[in-house]
C-alpha cells in the first residue's frame, strides 16, 4: 500500500510518527510531505523521518492563506499521482481536496468541535472520505462519515506504549531529578478558526511568572518572539524534548490547547487561560471527567492564580495526578495502534465505531 502523510503543523509529526514507522515496518511505502514550517521539519529530522518539503511560507492573512493553499494542493496532487498513493492521512485539508482528483482516499484526523471550526466543517469535511475523531466529540460532530475512538491525538505519542520520560533532559536545563520547575506556553492565535480568540496578556504572563518563581524554576516556550520582559525565562531546549519536561514539571500553565492536553495526559496539573475555555470537548473531557486540567477565561485570571496557589500548598499533588492519569489511560486506547490497524485494513473498518 502507498500511504501519504501530510504534515501541516509540528504537532502532526508527533501524532503520526509512530504509525509511520509501523506502516514502514509492515512493508508499506510511506511518503511524508511538509509545508514551509521550520519547526515541523526539524522535528521530522530529529525523528529521522524522510520527507519532501513543498509549499510557500505561512501567511497570516486570509487571502495569503488561500493562495498558499491552492499552490500546495496542486503540488500535492502531482505527488499523489506520481507515487500512486492509495491513502492520504493527517490533519491536512489538502488531502481532502486532492482525493477528489485522483484515486487516493483521504482520512482526516480532526479533534476540534464543529462550532470552533466552521470553515473546516463547511469546506473540508464534505470532501473527506473518512473523518476520525475522539469519542469526546461524539455529540459535537455532525458529519455522517465520522468515526469515533476512545482516545485523543496526544495519546498517539504519549501513551505509555509509545512514550517513556527521559530524566536526562533535566540536565539540559541545569536541574536534577526532583528539583521543582514549571513550564509555561503562550500561543499566537492566527489559525483560521481562532477569530477573536485570545489568551493571556503580558501583564498576566508576568504575574504568573512572579507567582511561580518562588516555588521553582520558570521555563517559557512560545510560537514566536517572546516579549522582552519575559526573555530571561525562555526555554533553551530542543522541541522534541518538551514532553519529557512536561512530565517532570510541577505544573503547566498557559493559553495553549495542545500543550494543556499533553501535560494533563502526562500527569502534570495543567492550567489553561483563554477564551476557548468551555468550547473544546477534548480538553473538557480531561478537565471534567478526570480532573487532570483546569480552564479559566482571561476574565477569571485571578481565580486561576488562587487555584494555582492552593495546589502549590498541597503535598504530593503530583502523585495524585499520576493516579488520575492511570484512570484516564485505563479508559482510553493506544491511538497509534488504532491508526495503524485502521489504515492497514481500510476500508474494511470504515463503517464501524470502534471501542465505544
Amino acid at each position: 500500500m502507498n500511504i501519504l502523510v501530510d504534515i501541516s503543523h509540528p504537532a502532526h509529526v508527533h501524532l503520526l510518527k509512530h504509525a509511520i514507522r509501523l506502516w514502514q515496518q509492515h512493508g508499506h511505502k510511506v511518503l511524508v510531505t511538509v509545508k514551509e514550517i521550520e519547526s515541523a521539519r526539524q522535528l521530522l529530522k530529529s525523528e529521522q523521518i524522510e520527507f519532501i518539503a513543498i509549499g510557500g511560507k505561512k501567511r497570516d492573512s486570509i487571502a495569503g492563506k488561500v493562495i498558499t493553499q491552492l499552490r500546495y494542493n496542486f503540488l500535492l496532487w502531482k505527488l499523489a499521482r506520481k507515487h500512486h498513493i492509495d491513502i492520504g492521512i493527517g490533519s491536512s485539508v489538502t488531502l481532502a481536496y486532492v482525493s477528489k482528483f485522483c484515486k487516493m482516499k483521504s482520512i482526516f484526523l480532526d479533534d476540534d468541535d464543529d462550532k470552533v471550526e466552521p470553515l473546516i466543517v463547511k469546506y473540508v469535511h464534505p470532501f473527506c472520505d473518512t473523518i476520525l475523531s475522539p469519542k469526546a466529540l461524539i455529540n459535537n460532530r455532525l458529519a455522517k462519515h465520522n468515526i469515533f475512538y476512545k482516545g485523543t491525538h496526544e495519546l498517539a505519542y504519549l501513551h505509555p506504549n509509545r512514550f517513556s520520560p527521559n530524566p536526562g533532559v533535566l540536565h539540559d536545563i541545569g536541574l536534577k531529578e526532583g528539583e521543582p520547575f514549571f513550564v509555561m506556553r503562550f500561543n499566537v492565535f492566527k489559525a483560521h478558526h481562532d477569530g477573536e480568540v485570545y489568551g493571556l496578556s503580558l501583564e498576566q504572563k508576568l504575574k504568573l511568572a512572579q507567582t511561580l518563581e518562588p516555588h521553582g524554576k520558570v521555563l517559557i516556550t512560545t510560537e514566536r518572539e517572546i516579549e522582552p520582559e519575559l526573555q530571561h525565562y525562555r526555554m533553551q531546549v530542543s522541541p522534541e524534548k518538551i514532553h519529557d519536561l512536561l512530565y517532570y514539571a510541577l505544573l503547566f500553565v498557559g493559553d495553549s490547547q495542545t500543550m494543556t492536553s499533553e501535560a494533563a495526559i502526562l500527569g502534570t496539573p495543567a492550567f489553561r487561560c483563554n477564551t476557548l475555555v468551555g468550547e473544546l470537548s477534548g480538553i473538557e473531557d480531561l478537565a471534567n471527567n478526570y480532573a487532570l486540567a483546569y480552564g479559566f477565561l482571561p476574565t477569571q485570571f485571578d481565580d486561576m492564580l488562587l487555584k494555582i496557589n492552593e495546589l502549590l500548598e498541597q503535598k504530593d499533588f503530583k502523585q495524585a495526578w499520576q493516579n488520575k492519569r492511570a484512570q484516564f489511560l485505563a479508559e482510553k486506547i493506544d491511538v497509534t495502534a488504532f491508526l495503524f490497524d485502521f489504515v492497514e485494513n481500510y476500508p474494511a473498518k470504515n463503517n464501524i465505531t470502534p471501542n465505544l
